[in-house]
């Protein structure tokens, strides 16, 4: 079973639940990442818990975490005042939950998988830091259509899972990768050099991948990403932080 954990937050737009004469907030998911899971073998299960204490009762229930993508992540959650101009809006009490689910996640040796942001917030939750824009990493064309090539390293879990040095991937983030947190290193690269994924190799599977896999599924190279992921949170663990 595969945790999904969503951090889209937005103001309703039905109407039919409202709290004080406003529309109540309503969670986004997309179904790619859903689908990528059961394609790999797993059983998807939303999470959007909106407190850690829930966060954490989650967790017993599931054997594999997935973060996905979604808005920026305040650059207060790894220690810069600073905002760039052109950073989105964000949400400080959901960056909270999310990086306290990956943190004790982390701490169970549970599978990890981010994307997209969620590789982001993976980065932050093992003390790293972010470049909070990143031009001409957008595309405009459908998320099933690659824009570019990244080169992968020799030797890493994802080349591995890959079986090739370089594959050819989507892209929808201006956010990436700064100075990678505890244990991680970076295993994959654009040609302009921004961290495409990273990963933990002293475990069996914690990774993050920049692009958003879930929306290519239709090719082994990228299916391959949640089987890794799936494969891992079918095999027993031992919590590696008491």
């Amino acid at each position: 079973m595969i945790g999904v954990f969503t951090s889209e937050r937005h103001a309703g737009m039905l109407g039919t639940l409202q709290r004080e004469g406003a529309p109540e907030p309503e969670l986004r998911l997309g179904t790619p990442y859903l689908r990528a899971v059961e394609a790999a073998g797993g059983l998807p299960v939303v999470l959007a818990p909106e407190d850690t204490e829930t966060a954490m009762a989650l967790l017993d229930r599931i054997d594999g975490l997935c973060l996905a993508g979604g808005p920026d992540l305040d650059p207060l959650s790894y220690g810069d005042s600073e905002r760039h101009e052109l950073l989105g809006p964000t949400n400080r009490p959901t960056d909270v939950v999310e990086l306290a689910l990956a943190r004790a996640a982390d701490a169970r040796g549970m599978p990890l998988l981010g994307i997209c942001r969620g590789a982001q917030a993976l980065c932050v939750s093992r003390g790293g830091t972010l470049r909070q824009h990143i031009d001409d990493h957008r595309q405009t064309t459908p998320a099933t259509e690659a824009a570019h090539e990244i080169r992968l390293t020799v030797g890493s879990r994802l080349a591995g899972l890959v079986g090739q040095g370089r594959i050819a991937v989507n892209s929808f983030h201006h956010q990436a990768a700064g100075v990678l947190g505890s244990g991680l290193r970076a295993v994959a690269h654009a040609p302009d050099g921004t961290i495409e994924a990273i990963e933990d190799p002293s475990r069996p599977f914690l990774m993050g991948v920049q692009w958003h896999a879930e929306a290519m599924v239709d090719r082994r190279e990228h299916l391959s990403v949640f089987a890794g992921l799936v494969d891992a949170a079918a095999r027993p663990r031992l919590a590696l932080v008491a």
